[in-house]
């Protein structure tokens, strides 16, 4: 099921379908900017509008500094290009010097209490138009989860709530994409995933655009349902120095992926797009330790033990 996208496109007018998923994008950035600045309760969200040099732009909505929310970014993004970056074309090779659109919001989320996880979501829709073919369009996303220390309940509600996400269009959607997730956000050189996942998809235009639209609006409104509970449970947890250094250290993973392996950070810089938007996904502060290892049977080799790895979690 990895392989979504369809050899026999529906056709779809480009601007129509624009104007209806922009206000969906731009009010789901809204409601994500609503829940944390309400969980959060200090710090509020500054919007920074941003123009792309070919055309289009977006807003950038970033709250630091908080007493819950040391960093979030929710960045919406509406931007065109002339062609298509490496990160999307290689393995499209038949739309290289093609022109795009691409919109989406894009959501990282990096706690102050190590006990509440990092998370991340993106939803995006992407359109390329070739003077030789039909346009060519798809949707991605999903969104996926970072703890530094471990709760069952906390990884049961995520999953749960991923698979609620999914159940609508159909039974074989939530294992394929908690599957393509945990493939996906794997670091290979250090052998070891960089959370418990959720959902990852790509290339998704087979099941027509109405559907797939659907599927992008389940996802963003679910990935509120899956992470503001466990941040309203979690944000009071007392914590130390040592849960800090180990917050700080399993950043270091974070930074690690994002900028080694993340198509979504590849495609932005490939095409030129604004660096600190981009970027935002990094952590304020971060650590690396030369060859660190837990202490057996602490907490943190338990994260490592029970949690970062390839399990069923409903």
């Amino acid at each position: 099921m990895h392989k979504m996208a369809s050899d026999q496109l529906e056709k779809i007018e480009i601007e129509s379908a624009i104007n209806l998923v922009k206000p969906y994008l731009l009010n789901l950035q809204k409601r994500i900017c609503h829940f944390l600045e309400d969980e959060e309760g200090k710090a509020k969200f500054i919007a920074d509008e941003w123009s792309h040099a070919s055309g289009g732009g977006g807003v950038s909505c970033v709250l630091e500094g908080g007493v819950v929310i040391e960093k979030a970014g929710v960045n919406f993004s509406h931007v065109y290009g002339a062609e298509l970056p490496e990160a999307a074309t290689a393995k499209r090779p038949e739309l290289t010097d093609a022109t795009f659109q691409a919109i989406g919001v894009s959501v990282v989320i990096h706690p102050r209490n190590p006990y509440i996880p990092t998370s991340h979501m993106n939803v995006r829709f992407i359109v390329v138009e070739n003077k030789n073919t039909q346009p060519v369009w798809w949707f991605g996303g999903g969104f996926d989860l970072t703890p530094y220390y471990g709760f069952y309940e906390d990884c049961v509600h995520w999953h749960q709530t991923a698979k609620d996400a999914c159940g609508p269009f159909g039974a074989d959607v939530y294992p394929a994409f908690k599957k393509w997730c945990d493939d996906y956000f794997f670091l290979k050189h250090r052998n070891e995933p960089r959370g418990i996942g959720g959902l990852f998809y790509d290339d998704l235009n087979a099941w027509g655009f109405d559907k797939s639209f659907a599927f992008m609006q389940s996802v963003g409104d679910h990935f509120i349902k899956a992470y503001q509970p466990i941040v309203a449970k979690r944000k009071q947890h007392a914590y130390g120095e040592r849960e800090r250094a180990f917050q700080t250290y399993r950043r270091g993973r974070y930074v690690e992926f994002n900028l080694l392996y993340d198509r979504g950070t590849l495609f932005g810089l490939q095409s030129g797009g604004r660096t600190e938007s981009i970027l935002m996904s990094l952590p304020p502060l971060t650590a690396w330790h030369y060859n660190w290892k837990p202490e057996a049977n602490s907490a943190e080799a338990t994260l490592y033990k029970e949690f970062l790895c390839s399990k069923d979690w409903v």
